[in-house]
């Protein structure tokens, strides 16, 4: 796949487009077109008498090279015709021979005397460099005798049409249809043959001779020498099937359907003819043709000649252009008057086209700064918003495991819808704090086209039953250093917007390949990236749609149906990847979406294996531990679902009380679990570091909505869980913490 270049033109969407009213009123400009067409009327009055005898000039010869074309496409036609004639005329004999010899033989006699029929026939077709093999068939269509194999093979040819054609007296079944020869080497083939008869005139059986298709193939190359790149040799029954071709076809092309004029001349029995086509599509090579055929004499074949009007017009093109140098060589001093006269008007907009630029940038710096201050704005607003949402989903979650742990069975089915409801809101809140920049992105280097191939399933159920997912990854695609999850949350955001505008079903293509970025491309980003393309057939956008595309909670779809944070957060994570995502669309002409992400120089890594698993030591004993947390409903909920996993909870509003209690405990702590963000002096990062300068630290959980200081929590030495963080997580590792604290208790030397 050629990956799309910034620098060809397309209407795209590179970046959010908020555009606000400039407070610069907009200077008309002076009238350089007018000028312009003025001066360009001069120089078309000085050229168009020249232009006149090029013009005739050219026509002349061009119908003077289509003469010759067609000149050549007769005389080849006609040796072709020739050739073909003679080796049909070669089979005919051979099929009556083998008939003669064969004459008055049951199918039983053929069988016994099959040694000396093999080397009989070897001897008749083995001569022959068009002949594959000779073959006898009996009236169910078994094979009796082969020039090749002694014995025959067990085969059968009762279902193909040539069998059935010959056997119910069709005339163009005696030359049959390209095929893989059954009875040979896997050659392909195609079979003249004849009838045999019994004594009461009845159908007896088939003689068949099989032709190499290699044969013609190559005398056609010999015989178009260096015109070959021009013309095109076709040996075809007279309904279209193609038996021979050079150059040769594509196997899917084996049987086109021929030009509609070729087709009306074969329907017509035509003998011979010229035509010329027009540019249709439907030739093999492509284009307009000449074509000139004829019929191999009696037999159901004609043999035709394609000269490409392509090839004719290029060698036209390269006679033109000696032509137009030649005479116009006199009117280039003109011509240079003039283009000074251009000039100096170039250099007059060019100055105001940079008067322009200046001011266009200087409205430009100030739209930006004012959107910057929007956009932040809009992401503390969001951060805020998502933190609370984080802390009422974690009492949400808290209180359902607690209903879960006090085997509350008869509210099963609701606890589990409310469970749903979580995952809903968990993902709603992702998406709000990626496109505010907050959500704290886990890195790592993978291989796109493997990850691709993994993520498949996931992408199609996104899409539903109605919409086809097409994938063109290139194996050799650079890696990439990235969220994994956020990649897959956004290429799930594509997919969801592509299934809804293609409610009746479409086709949704998932492209990735390589792109350098250089200075001079007309594009924002410079460098090495792996450009993902995300094409669909829907609906499309229109312009004022596309201008709002990236635009935090701007959707059209109905009430309900949308967040407007689906892109937002395909921006978003590209952006802070270090690279950009676009959009192109038009209505009626679907939507492209292309995501550019940085080349990783690091190898991705491998796979883990799985480990054996291994049974943990039974632990017993709870945890003493301090619970520091600002909502007291988040608090209350903690508090009692660590109590019913057995352990002592103590409590405290901030990170200062709670440092005063570590440090001078009534009862030592094992556990500290504290939120990040809350009121006072310091925060979970600065109590989290304060008890590792302990000369007893104690382990600390962090617990965060986001963390603006994730980079810094990964440098002390403590735990972070995001909220609403798993139950399962939190007590297999308060299961790890009991079981060290264990480990630490036992007397030395003892063991565990």
């Amino acid at each position: 796949m050629t990956p799309h270049r910034p620098d060809e033109p397309h209407a795209s969407q590179p970046a959010p487009n908020w555009q606000e009213e400039s407070p610069y009123p907009a200077v008309p400009e002076p009238d350089f077109a007018v000028r312009r067409i003025t001066l360009i009327a001069l120089l078309i009055a000085a050229i168009v008498l020249p232009c006149v005898y090029v013009a005739a000039s050219a026509y002349a010869s061009f119908r003077a090279r289509v003469a010759e074309a067609t000149d050549i496409t007769l005389r080849t036609v006609r040796i072709g015709e020739e050739h073909a004639l003679k080796v049909f005329d070669l089979n005919e004999t051979l099929d009556a021979r083998i008939d003669d010899f064969v004459r008055g033989l049951s199918n039983d006699a053929v069988r016994a005397q099959e040694a000396t029929i093999h080397e009989k026939l070897n001897t008749i077709g083995g001569g022959y460099p068009q002949v594959a093999s000779v073959s006898i068939f009996g009236p169910d269509g078994m094979l009796l005798a082969n020039s090749r194999y002694y014995p025959a093979p067990h085969a059968s040819i009762a279902d193909r049409d040539d069998f059935t054609g010959i056997r119910d007296g069709k005339v163009i079944e005696h030359v049959s249809k390209v095929m893989i020869g059954r009875v040979g080497a896997g050659e392909t083939v195609f079979n003249s043959g004849i009838a045999r008869r019994n004594a009461d005139g009845s159908f007896g059986g088939l003689v068949s001779v099989a032709l190499r298709q290699s044969y013609f193939d190559a005398f056609y190359r010999e015989l178009l020498g260096s015109e070959a790149s021009a013309v095109t040799m076709t040996l075809m029954r007279e309904d279209g099937a193609v038996l021979a071709s050079f150059p040769l076809l594509p196997a899917a092309q084996r049987q086109p359907a021929p030009r509609p004029e070729l087709a009306s001349a074969l329907a017509a029995a035509r003998r011979d003819g010229v035509l010329h086509t027009r540019d249709d599509g439907a030739s093999a090579n492509g284009g307009a043709e000449i074509i000139a055929y004829r019929r191999v004499g009696s037999y159901p074949v004609y043999v035709s000649c394609a000269y490409r009007e392509a090839a004719l017009r290029a060698d036209w093109y390269r006679h033109l252009a000696v032509l137009m140098v030649s005479v116009f060589t006199p009117s280039i001093v003109l011509w240079l008057m003039i283009g000074l006269s251009l000039k100096r008007l170039a250099a007059e907009e060019q100055a105001w086209a940079r008067w322009q630029a200046e001011a266009s940038m200087r409205r430009s710096i100030e739209s930006a700064y004012r959107q910057s201050r929007k956009m932040e704005a809009l992401g503390n607003l969001v951060g805020s918003v998502a933190h609370d949402f984080n802390n009422l989903l974690m009492i949400v979650s808290a209180n359902v495991q607690i209903a879960r742990r006090r085997g509350n069975r008869p509210a099963e089915g609701e606890l589990s819808a409310i469970e749903r409801a979580l995952k809903g809101g968990q993902s709603l809140t992702r998406q709000l704090l990626g496109v505010a920049r907050k959500q704290p992105l886990r890195s790592e280097t993978i291989e796109f086209a493997r990850w691709m191939d993994a993520s498949r399933e996931l992408l199609r159920a996104s899409l539903g039953a109605k919409v086809e997912l097409v994938i063109e990854v290139r194996a050799d695609v650079w890696p990439i250093h990235v969220d994994v999850a956020e990649l897959e949350l956004a290429l799930i955001n594509i997919a969801v917007n592509a299934r809804d505008a293609m409610p009746n079903g479409g086709r949704f293509t998932v492209r990735a390949g390589n792109v350098s970025l250089r200075h001079g491309d007309g594009f924002p980003l410079t460098g090495d990236f792996v450009q993902i393309s995300l094409d669909d057939t829907g609906s499309g956008m229109g312009r004022d749609v596309l201008a709002h595309a990236f635009e935090p909670l701007f959707t059209t779809k109905p009430k309900g149906m949308g967040t407007g944070l689906g892109l937002p957060q395909v921006f978003a994570f590209c952006e802070r990847s270090g690279g950009l995502a676009t959009i192109d669309s038009a209505i009626g002409a679907g939507t492209s979406v292309r995501l550019y992400l940085p080349r990783s120089n690091a190898v991705a890594a491998a796979a883990p294996a799985a480990e054996p698993r291994r049974e943990e030591p039974a632990v017993s004993g709870g945890l003493n531990i301090l619970l520091v947390e600002d909502n007291d409903e988040v608090a209350a909920g903690t508090e009692a679902l660590l109590q019913m996993m057995g352990h002592t909870v103590h409590y405290v509003f901030n990170a200062d009380a709670a440092l005063r209690l570590v440090e001078h405990p009534a009862a030592p702590f094992d556990l500290v679990i504290s939120d990040i963000h809350m009121p006072g002096a310091m925060n979970g990062i600065d109590l989290a570091e304060a008890i590792e300068a302990l000369p007893a630290p104690v382990p600390v959980i962090l617990v965060t909505g986001y963390a603006e200081e994730l980079e810094r929590a990964r440098n002390v030495k403590a735990r972070v869980l995001s909220k609403p963080f798993d139950i399962a997580l939190l007590e297999k590792i308060l299961q790890t913490i009991r079981r060290e604290r264990e480990q630490r208790a036992q007397p030395a030397g003892k063991p565990g």
